[in-house]
């Protein structure tokens, strides 16, 4: 009996263990999607970046949606907040390749990684769920944080930062509508995500068309690739590890964007990005904690 207790337990290890490197894996993947994204739209529109990225993402993404069939994309929970949903993912992909254009990708990730903050600020409202004055605390920390980064001032307040901020709340208000439709499988939430993708670049693609070469446009479809590929390691990694694990995680894409940035870039990360980061994945890492621990208390409460 023992021994079997002992088997189990060294399988769970490895499942939490294999769980955290695929969330490593498909954060890296993230941040080499950001990267390639902020190289190409350097010769090439938003829209044409947008259109072939997610023409290759599709086409990914095909088997898996004839195993799940096309019926469940189609036959969907509470579509009206489906379709906002494809409305904010939309304008958030669109608003993050602008930013990129202007800014450092560390600066912008900045700014995303505010994401959790956002979405604890807007549960109350959308989700009805009770936040209490310790994590209200985080929030305001957390917009401190926001307003270091931006360092807003006559000279350096500009429309790549506004820009930016308002793509990272489009992200969490997008993150909260998929709370909203749990009921909806994962395949059929990105592949509409990606369909809108798709038809904003469409449209937007024809306006400064610049013809790819070769090699760039397997670039831009390898960008689809990448971008598919770390949604399934991130979802597979919460399958097989506790989202306590492995969510915090996700803040390693602040350092991949700085050492890209730097690499790649030659972006040199500014005092007040450092420190208003620091204050942000503070802030953030708090409120997470903070919800497992009122979790706890109303399953004892339960109990």
């Amino acid at each position: 009996m023992l021994a079997q207790i002992a088997t189990s337990l060294d399988r769970q290890k490895n499942t939490i263990a294999l769980g955290v490197v695929l969330m490593l894996l498909g954060d890296f993947m993230f941040a080499l999607n950001d990267v390639m994204g902020k190289w190409l739209v350097a010769t090439y529109t938003v829209g044409q970046v947008l259109l072939i990225r997610s023409l290759a993402a599709l086409v990914v993404m095909t088997p898996m949606i004839l195993r799940t069939g096309v019926r469940r994309l189609v036959e969907v929970e509470r579509p009206g907040i489906q379709v906002v949903r494809v409305i904010c993912s939309t304008v958030e992909v669109t608003l993050f390749y602008w930013a990129v254009v202007y800014l450092p990708i560390a600066d912008v990730m900045s700014f995303y990684l505010a994401g959790p903050i956002y979405v604890a600020a807007m549960s109350p409202f959308l989700l009805g769920e009770r936040v209490g004055w310790r994590r209200w605390t985080a929030i305001l920390v957390g917009f401190i944080g926001v307003l270091v980064v931006l360092a807003p001032s006559g000279e350096t307040l500009s429309w790549p930062s506004i820009i930016s901020i308002v793509g990272s709340l489009c992200y969490a208000l997008m993150v909260v509508q998929s709370r909203q439709l749990r009921a909806t499988p994962d395949t059929t939430l990105v592949f509409w995500q990606t369909a809108g993708a798709l038809v904003a670049g469409a449209v937007m693609a024809p306006f400064g068309w610049v013809t790819p070469t070769a090699i760039d446009m397997a670039l831009l479809s390898g960008l689809g690739i990448v971008a598919m590929s770390a949604h399934i390691l991130i979802n597979r990694s919460l399958k097989l590890a506790p989202a306590a694990v492995v969510a915090p995680l996700q803040y390693t894409l602040l350092l991949w964007a700085i050492v890209f940035g730097y690499l790649i870039f030659g972006d040199v990360p500014k005092t007040n990005m450092l420190i208003g980061a620091g204050i942000i994945i503070a802030a953030g890492l708090f409120i997470f904690e903070r919800q497992k621990t009122v979790a706890k208390e109303s399953v004892q409460d339960i109990v």
